[in-house]
């Protein structure tokens, strides 16, 4: 599993199990940014937060990467996910890099830490030339989080029924601010 047991300055990062689906249904309760993720909202959070982690865990074994469970190395509490996503945009295959924080830990920082760690191995890798992330329109969080990670908003595109811009870093541009 790519950076498994890995981590940053406050984190630890491991895949994902089916067990910690009970650590990821707190993520749906009263969360604004769920309209912005394109999930289905007639479900429970139990049944979420299983799809989830199933939908994570089918990545791996595919090779399409997936989200890892983000610890907090200080509490050891579950803090969120982030991770690597193979995605198609307008029929062309790319390296996303996502990050869900839960609710309660939002605004330290932890978005940002974990997705400089996934974006530098991609690139110290050679996994990609060029880095993604797909963000609604609405999300500001997240778009400033690609911002500290380097990435530029390059387009506006209607996906999985959201519009989302398409912020991208490009390995040159990696190398470049190193």
């Amino acid at each position: 599993m790519y950076l498994n047991n890995a981590s940053t300055n406050r984190l630890k990062i491991q895949a994902l199990t089916i067990n910690d689906s009970s650590n990821w249904e707190c993520f749906f309760e009263n969360n604004p940014l769920l309209p912005y993720l394109g999930i289905d909202l007639s479900l429970s959070n139990e049944e979420q937060a299983t799809s989830w982690i199933q939908f994570q865990l089918d990545r791996y074994k595919s090779g399409r990467f997936g989200h890892h469970a983000l610890w907090d190395k200080s509490s050891n509490e579950f803090i969120g996910q982030c991770g690597l996503l193979t995605q198609e945009i307008n029929g062309v295959e790319v390296l996303e890099v996502g990050y869900h924080i839960l609710p309660k830990y939002w605004g330290n920082g932890y978005a940002t830490e974990a997705a400089l760690k996934f974006r530098d191995f991609a690139f110290e890798t050679n996994l990609c030339d060029r880095l993604v992330s797909i963000i609604d329109i609405r999300n500001i969080a997240s778009q400033k989080v690609a911002e500290k990670n380097g990435m530029k908003r390059k387009t506006q595109i209607k996906y999985h029924g959201l519009n989302v811009f398409v912020y991208e870093i490009t390995k040159k541009d990696w190398i470049a601010k190193k």
